[in-house]
């Protein structure tokens, strides 16, 4: 069995080559939850949207989120009558929020509902929530403190980070089927996702991060950062604000205490031996993922690497 720990976009593109490489049953995803939202009364888990979306064919090639083809008449007319409506719900992914909202209305935990959802339009990989909690990441400005869904979709990641906090981590427990599948892993694969609000926000629900370090399978992960930038999104201005380091070397720090490898890109290749002191195998290729045959060529690499 192959693990991987993911967000969102980032993730997603590893993710679709690896299910393009190996049988899609044999990888079990687990998925940041933190991001989860409620807008007009209805639970939204973006994250794990984005990944079942992209596994069952559905997702948007150029947002690399939402459904394809999706209109936005709801959110028109919410407007027209209105409401700000700055969070994009299109109308087909409407039903994903309703019908989650209704299933844990009825009593469903987040992990019945994913499985049971995912299962319906054809996902033949096992998509686990990092919790079944509510865990809420918060992002600290210098004026406020914003939900990571106003600071990144509301505000366009523009104010200033200078923390991140996740509200009700410490309480929470690892979802159904976590632990057993980082125990019983092959191979575990970190995707090039957001270091702090997608990994970092799996590795603060207790007892995950123990389990990686303990983990009998290679910890391979790739890095979303090339120079000092994130590849897409706002990592490093997170990982500024959080007092880290914008590179690949702050990537390696974020996970060193159970990485045995990183994939980087080969612009990077100066911040090779400070890695290595870390204990750290580095491998130097080309980490980006435009086509579908960069998203299964980086994953064979991957996949070859964790066998190793």
């Amino acid at each position: 069995m192959i693990v991987v720990l993911t967000g969102g976009t980032g993730g997603a593109k590893l993710i679709e080559g690896i299910t393009a490489e190996v049988d899609p049953g044999d990888v079990t995803i687990i998925c940041n939850t933190a991001d989860d939202c409620v807008f007009y009364d209805l639970y939204v888990s973006p994250d794990i949207d984005t990944i079942t979306y992209t596994l069952a064919g559905m997702i948007d090639p150029a947002k690399g989120w939402g459904i394809k083809n999706d209109t936005f008449a709801a959110l028109e007319q919410l407007r027209r009558l209105g409401d700000d409506a700055w969070f994009q719900l299109g109308d087909k992914d409407l039903a994903t929020h309703i019908m989650r909202t209704r299933l844990l209305k009825q009593g469903h935990k987040l992990s019945e509902v994913v499985g049971k959802m995912s299962r319906r339009l054809g996902v033949q990989a096992t998509i686990l929530p990092m919790s079944n909690e509510r865990i809420e990441t918060r992002i600290v400005t210098p004026q406020s403190e914003i939900s990571f869904q106003e600071y990144f979709v509301k505000y366009h990641w523009a104010p200033e980070v200078r923390a991140v906090r996740f509200v009700s981590a410490e309480q929470s427990n690892p979802g159904p089927g976590v632990i057993d599948a980082i125990e019983r892993a092959e191979a575990v694969i970190i995707c090039p996702s957001n270091p702090i609000t997608s990994i970092g926000a799996i590795l603060a629900v207790p007892g995950i991060r123990s389990a990686l370090t303990e983990a009998r399978a290679p910890v391979v992960a790739v890095s979303p950062i090339i120079g000092m930038a994130a590849i897409s999104g706002p990592a490093h201005k997170l990982m500024i604000g959080c007092g880290k380091e914008a590179s690949a070397l702050g990537v390696a720090e974020c996970y060193n205490d159970f990485l045995d490898k990183l994939m980087m890109a080969d612009e990077d290749r100066e911040l090779v031996s400070q890695i290595e002191k870390l204990h750290i195998e580095v491998i130097l290729t080309d980490i980006r993922m435009i086509s579908l045959a960069d998203k299964r060529r980086l994953a064979l690499e991957v996949l070859d690497l964790a066998k190793k």
